[in-house]
Formats: structure tokens, sequence, C-alpha cells
């Protein structure tokens, strides 16, 4: 394939959202979820987990493909956050394969930033974006309105930007750059009017004589761990924040007209969170968590994403960060026993009643491979700013069992059973997240000081 790249021209799609569009695009969903349950076979036997990731890179990134997803089931929707949470780094030199290979990666990536920025441009902003054939679209929330759409959209133009910053041989880096930056100014006014609009939409919450201001005070808001219903959760906050940080590094909105719109500037705003949240010595995931001992009280979610909320080179933060991993890395209940697969949380939470009935342990008592990635990623961050290595083994440990995962299952997983085999009930079979090795891959050289794969090209 040609290293030199011709982005498409801007094609107008449109966008739809209401009563109508979310009930067809739940019959849409409904239709794909149950069929994937009880029709996909699994697609290969391989085992060597080179030939896993190169099958892997060949799926996500099909020139076929209309946007960056994670797999079926999910296939066939669009999940903004996810260029937030689960692939920052398929643009990382290191897991690359070729120039093939990149050419696919920066072609699809561009292609799947221009489908959220026209849908922010159409203000919609939800938590999935549903096709209905030639270019329509249907805009709609599962199953609240969201915390971090708005965070996945400036995940992906980051990436496209900061492209040609990589030491990378493929030209295609560049050119990817180059089309952020077009991005950013076509599109730069429509973030701006997003990202206001969510400042506006904060709520005050009064707590130990102090007046908050959070995104889910009076209803839960959506974020990756979408099917808890608490609210007041942490996770949530982190990521409205990080928003607006990402938002003034891009110079899509100034610092000073949000400190306006908040009545505090972001820094204290991030110390507000930590003080409400972090009050107890730990980050506890929900004001609405129940009683309890301290490890029912936290989620694995907290390590927020990559390059995001916590700033580890603070004391503060470290003390709280560590707090917090000491306690899910004690808690026998947080893991799949003689593993280190750790849970979404000690025990399952409250659900909508469409999880409870269809996949109860679905953000609870499962391991998600991504969470852990980042969980052993924040453990790195931790040791390189405290001058010591106090998780480089665990963090170590998580992406071992991984890779053992990825190779036992054949493909990179969505999630892990409690029992440690792949997620499944009645209604729903996790995914083979194909898009999500990469930032395995990216984490394991950074933890073991040497790539997993290494290509010749």
């Amino acid at each position: 394939m040609n290293s030199d790249i011709s982005f498409p021209a801007h094609r107008e799609n449109r966008f739809y959202q209401g009563m109508a569009a979310t009930f067809v695009a739940n019959a849409l969903q409904a239709v794909n979820f149950l069929g994937d349950r009880f029709l996909r076979q699994s697609p290969h036997s391989l085992s060597a987990i080179e030939d896993l990731y190169r099958h892997s890179m060949d799926s996500a990134f099909s020139v076929t493909e209309a946007f960056l997803v994670t797999g079926a089931p999910h296939a066939s929707a669009y999940y903004p956050r996810d260029f937030a949470w689960f692939y920052p780094d398929v643009l990382d030199p290191e897991t690359i394969m070729d120039a093939q290979d990149a050419v696919r990666r920066v072609r699809l990536l561009e292609k799947s930033v221009r489908l959220l920025l026209e849908a922010v441009s159409a203000d919609v902003v939800t938590t999935t974006i549903v096709p209905a054939g030639r270019g329509r679209y249907l805009g709609v929330n599962y199953f609240s309105r969201p915390s971090d759409t708005l965070l996945g959209v400036l995940a992906g133009l980051q990436q496209m930007l900061s492209a040609e910053e990589r030491k990378s041989p493929h030209l295609a880096m560049s050119q990817c750059a180059h089309a952020g930056r077009l991005l950013l100014a076509e599109y730069g006014g429509d973030l701006k009017r997003a990202i206001v609009k969510l400042a506006s939409e904060l709520e005050p919450f009064e707590a130990d004589g102090t007046r908050y201001l959070l995104c889910d005070a009076s209803r839960p808001r959506s974020a990756a761990t979408d099917t808890r219903a608490e609210r007041r959760r942490f996770v949530t906050n982190a990521c409205v924040y990080t928003t607006f940080v990402w938002g003034v590094e891009l110079g899509i909105v100034e610092a000073s007209e949000l400190k306006r719109l908040l009545g505090r500037d972001l820094a204290q705003y991030k110390r507000d969170l930590f003080r409400l949240f972090g009050k107890d010595g730990y980050i506890r995931h929900s004001l609405e968590s129940p009683a309890g001992t301290p490890a029912s009280q936290v989620a694995l979610d907290f390590v927020s994403v990559h390059r995001g909320f916590w700033d580890l080179n603070d004391v503060g933060e470290r003390a709280l960060f560590a707090a917090t991993t000491d306690m899910i890395v004690a808690e026998p209940r947080f893991r799949i026993p003689s593993t280190f697969h750790f849970f979404v949380s000690a025990d399952n939470p409250r659900n909508k009643m469409i999880h409870k009935i269809a996949a109860p342990a679905y953000q609870g008592r499962s391991s998600w491979p991504t969470f852990n990635v980042e969980f052993a990623d924040r453990m790195l961050d931790f040791d390189e700013f405290a001058g010591r290595e106090t998780y480089r083994a665990c963090a170590q440990a998580i992406l071992k069992d991984i890779r053992t995962a990825t190779e036992v299952h054949g493909g990179y997983q969505e999630l892990i059973s409690e029992q440690g085999l792949k997620y499944r009930t009645w209604a729903y079979k996790g995914a083979v997240a194909h898009s999500w090795f990469p930032r395995f891959l990216s984490v394991w050289r950074r933890a073991y000081g040497t790539p997993l794969l290494q290509w010749n090209d």
C-alpha cells in the first residue's frame, strides 16, 4: 500500500437524536448484540501472541471499516469515549508492524475523528453513535448522558496532532498531524461551544459546609463504566475536569472563561474533587456507595484515563493513589484467585434493570484487561515520580497474566469472568477487543523495558 495518504474531502453526514432515533437505535443494537451472542463463532485458532496481534491489527484497521471500534458485538456502533479510555496508543510506533499498518491506522483515525467532530458540530454529543445507512447516524445515550464523550473526541484529536512528535520512520505520521491541525481549525468553534455547555451543566453539591460542583449531583452520568447506576462518582467528575484541561491545552477554550463559568480555577476545581472523594484517605468511587468495608467503596476505574486526571508528581495525589491501590491489591475479593486479574470492584454495583437481567457482573466482579493495563501504567507513573520501585513487580504481573489470557482465549478480551473464563451470559458475549491491543503493548514496553513484539519494517 502506498504510504502517501490523501484524506477524503469533507463529506457531511446527517445525525439524528430524540425518541424516534433512540427507538430505532435500540432495535438495531438489540438485534446486533443478541445475534452476536448466538451466532458469532471463534474466527481463528491462533495462540502465539505475534499471530494474534497481527490478526487483531488486520481486523481493527481494515480498510473496509468506517470508524475505529472495539470489535464484535460493539462493531455496529461507535463509542467516542474509547479514544480516551481504550485506544490512546494506536499510533505508538513500537506497536505498528509496517508502513502499510501505519497508513491504515492513520486513515481510520482521521475518518473516525472527523465523524466525531461532525457529530459535535451537529450538537450530537452522546455516548453512542449508531449507523443507520447512507451517511445517516443516530445519536443515543447508553445509559445516561455522557461525562466522557467530549474527552474521547479531544483524545482522538490529540493523538492526531501529536503523531509527528513520535519517533517513527513512517511518513503517514506527519500527514496525520497535518490533518489534525486542519480538523482543529475547522471544528474548534464547535468544540468550544460543547465544552462551555458541559461547564454550564455542572450542579452544586453541598457537603461539610463546602459547595462543590459535580456533573452527576442529581442523576447518573455515563463514563466508560456506564452500566453502573450510582450518582456522584469520582470517575465521571475526573473525566469532566480532564476535558476542561485538554480543551485549554489545545487552545480551544480559555482558562479564564472556564474560571468565570465554574467560579474557581481548574487547580481549585481539582483540589475540590480530591477533598470530596478522598476525604477518608483513599478515593471513594461514589458518594452513594454502600456502607461497609473501605474495599467495598473503591473501584478500579479510579485510575481514570491515559495522561489524564492524575498528576503523580504531586505528593498528595501520590498518597491518595497509593492508599487506594494498596486496598485493591490487598483485598482478595478484588481479583481472580491465583492471578493478577483485578475486578472492576469487589462487589457487583447497583445496575440498571437491563444489566441485572442480561449481564449482572459486567462492570463489577469481572476483570477488564484494559482497566488493568491502565492500573499498571499508573503504578509505573507512581514509581517514576516517587523514585522507588514500589509497584513495578505488580504491574509486570498484571501484564503477564493479560498476555497469558490473550493466548489462552485466542484474542485480547474485552473482559474476563469471575472464574477466569471468557465473559458470557445468556444474552451477552464479551468482545475480542482488537483495537485495545496496541495499548497493552505500549505499557508492556514501559513495564519490562523491552518490547513484547518487534518488527523488521
